[in-house]
């Protein structure tokens, strides 16, 4: 068998090999992946064998799982990188799909929270299904139409398109946060909500506005970072009439803003406003006091998408999945100052 050289020194492709051995390409394909048997005889299959040994030939496997369509990827949708959370959602995804044999490719929105643009603009066929986390299943447009399968994380459970949900049970723990500060005595409230339009974030304001419906409470609005959140508590803890005695913070990041702003005006937290957060960070307990805040298990609940992404494409029925959230009270809420 004469072996030629692959043109211009190139890797050797299954055209090489089907020149090689005298045979088409069709052939290659049916040998080399193991599916000749009842089609070609075992003379020409060794052939094709030898022609690739002897060229060096190794099959593309990208451009194999492509055409297959099974290329054991998972995309993960994070609003952002910035955030902590996000990074241990990715951990706890990550482990599960390695445990399966699956890759994950991170992608963040380039906006930090709304619609993301498609990532794969050409190549949707390099994935075997999307996980997106904390965001409205419409900001994955660039997936509609496609038989790719889409887990949804911390989203309207009610909502189409998805294949599957796993939330958090934030409904919870806004209650138990709202439950704590009226055991310490508190009526006058400051809702620091964040402005991201999310559904993770239209249900805590719900649960606080039922579970606070006989005191005062009074909702402000900050984007998700600590200058922000200065920014925005800072008038609102000082405006005319009776001050706040708790602020209840949509996140972490928005209580450490409230601190700086009450430190500002010279209040002590906890002794004259208390105040407390959401999610569990390092960032609760790098401050001082430390936050009273409601733990929520990100790495188990990127852990569970994955899981939920798996069984989808596994052919099993999914069961939607609600994780359990904890109190965390700390040294930043203590009992109502007298009046």
């Amino acid at each position: 068998m004469q072996t030629p050289e692959p043109l211009g020194g190139t890797r050797p492709t299954s055209r090489d090999v089907a020149r090689t051995a005298g045979v088409s390409q069709a052939t290659v394909s049916l040998v080399l992946g193991d599916k000749w048997r009842g089609r070609v005889s075992e003379r020409t299959a060794e052939s094709v064998r030898e022609a690739a040994r002897s060229l060096g030939y190794r099959p593309n496997l990208a451009a194999r799982n492509l055409r297959l369509g099974r290329t054991r990827t998972a995309l993960l949708v994070v609003p952002a990188l910035t955030n902590e959370f996000f990074a241990h959602v990715y951990t706890g995804a990550a482990a599960a799909a390695a445990a399966h044999g699956f890759g994950v490719v991170l992608y963040p929105s380039p906006e930090g929270l709304g619609p993301a643009r498609d990532p794969f603009a050409s190549a949707q066929a390099a994935l075997d299904g999307v996980l997106a986390s904390s965001m409205a299943t419409d900001a994955l447009e660039a997936f509609r139409g496609t038989d790719l399968p889409l887990v949804m994380l911390d989203s309207d459970p009610a909502a189409p398109g998805a294949a599957a949900h796993v939330n958090l049970d934030v409904a919870e723990g806004m209650r138990r946060v709202t439950g704590h500060l009226l055991g310490l005595g508190h009526r006058r409230f400051l809702h620091l909500a964040s402005a991201a339009p999310s559904w993770t974030f239209d249900v805590r304001a719900a649960t606080l506005a039922h579970a606070l419906s006989g005191a005062e409470v009074r909702t402000v609005h900050s984007p998700l970072n600590i200058a922000d959140a200065w920014e925005a508590a800072g008038p609102a803890l000082a405006a005319p009439g009776p001050r706040p005695t708790a602020v209840i913070c949509d996140d972490d990041i928005l209580a450490v803003g409230v601190c700086k702003a009450a430190r500002r005006l010279g209040l002590r937290v906890p002794e004259d406003l208390s105040v407390t957060g959401f999610d569990d960070m390092a960032l609760a307990t790098a401050v001082e006091p430390e936050l009273t805040t409601v733990r929520l298990p990100a790495e188990e609940f990127g852990r569970r998408g994955m899981e939920a992404l798996l069984a989808v494409l596994a052919g099993e029925p999914p069961r939607p999945v609600s994780l359990p959230v904890e109190l965390v009270p700390r040294g930043s809420s203590g009992p109502a100052p007298a009046s």
